[in-house]
């Protein structure tokens, strides 16, 4: 008395967009994609900005020769919700503008799903590793105090 199950195929409710074209060059004369690189850059750079600050707030909370104490600070926990948050937050707000990648081994797994052109792949990449640069160096900028121990 069992119910035989015919299954003649897979049904998706949802639809794969079509591969993207591996070398695109009409995307160069469209504002959106120099408008996506400049999200890309200002979300890494945000990123990089505040965990990096966040880490060495911490650190400079539970020295002792600061006067502090190892209680203090957000703790290693508080590191992760910093990192996990600004990943939702800069994710969120740059989804619908470049996609949200953010990190450029995402971009490079992007590529090769071909859900990316190389060319776009390839600029993102270098925006993100400039905007990784210049979180950094706005973190070294503003926080010098920190590096001269």
């Amino acid at each position: 008395m069992t119910k035989d199950i015919e299954v003649t195929g897979t049904h998706k409710d949802y639809h794969d967009p079509p591969p993207a074209a591996f070398f695109d060059t009409a995307e160069l004369g469209k504002w959106s994609f120099y408008r996506a690189l400049i999200a890309e850059f200002v979300a890494t750079l945000l990123f990089l900005y505040i965990t990096v600050l966040t880490v060495i707030g911490y650190k400079s909370q539970i020295d002792p020769k600061a006067g502090g104490d190892q209680c203090g600070g957000v703790g290693i926990l508080g590191i992760a919700w910093a990192f996990g948050g600004m990943i939702f937050v800069l994710v969120y707000c740059t989804a619908g503008i470049s996609g949200g990648h953010i990190n450029p081994a995402v971009t490079f797994g992007l590529l090769l799903a071909r859900k990316v052109s190389l060319i776009r792949a390839v600029l993102y990449m270098v925006a993100q590793s400039l905007g990784a640069i210049a979180g950094v160096g706005l973190v070294k900028a503003f926080q010098s105090a920190y590096y001269v121990r």
